[in-house]
């Protein structure tokens, strides 16, 4: 059974506002969704441990958000997150970051977690991130010192898609920018359109809608 490590932001806020944020939850849910359906495993991490930050809990008509934000297994995962320190790399085959605003403030900057996800991916492991889950792309390193997504086309939360939901001054940087300065190439389609982009082991995906096509293309990787 292949198994799957979903890292998530212990940041609560949007950026150094006093505006509740953190992980946005049908990022989480549709992937995860993907993954189950695929009878593959998982735990949930954080840099710190403990609870997750949530937001989006209880999108209206979103049934498969609300089907497994509410399952009691999810619930106990995601109340008590393995902290980084104490994963053991090798016991997972994918590594995805469920977006939200939160991760740009930590995970987008934290040694550890990175350290970790390029020893995933150089022993053959998937990586896999969404909407504002790539920026936690940006500090990986592979053993040769090139950035994981040097040589990549990604995609990611873009400046059309922060400035439609009014975020654009409030964010700690904007991730289009980041990732186009860091990456070969950066990929986009219209605002609030379902984009997946797989290049190699690495799958990213533009925003919310996407999300359910990033967790099909990481089970497709790993079949």
């Amino acid at each position: 059974m292949k198994k799957i490590l979903i890292i998530t932001t212990n940041h609560a806020t949007l950026g150094t506002t006093d505006q509740a944020n953190g992980t946005y939850a049908p990022e989480m849910t549709h992937a995860l969704d993907a993954f189950l359906q695929a009878g593959f495993s998982y735990d949930v991490a954080s840099i710190n441990g403990g609870a997750v930050p949530f937001y989006g809990e209880n999108m209206e008509g979103d049934d498969v958000n609300t089907r497994i934000f509410n399952d009691a297994e999810f619930q106990s995962r995601v109340n008590n997150t393995i902290p980084v320190n104490q994963i053991n790399i090798d016991d997972y085959d994918a590594i995805f970051y469920p977006g939200g605003f939160g991760l740009l403030s930590d995970l987008a900057e934290h040694a550890l977690t990175a350290s970790l996800a390029a020893t995933l991916y150089e022993k053959g492991g998937v990586i896999g991130s969404v909407c504002h889950g790539p920026a936690a792309l940006l500090p990986i390193t592979l053993s040769n010192g090139q950035p994981l997504i040097a040589d990549k086309t990604v995609t990611g939360f873009t400046r059309e898609e922060e400035v439609d939901f009014g975020t654009i001054n409030d964010i700690p940087f904007l991730l289009e920018e980041s990732l186009t300065r860091k990456a070969a190439k950066f990929s986009k389609i219209q605002p609030w359109g379902v984009h997946v982009i797989t290049d190699d082991r690495l799958v990213t995906g533009q925003n919310p809608a996407s999300a359910h096509g990033v967790g099909e293309a990481m089970v497709a990787l790993l079949k």
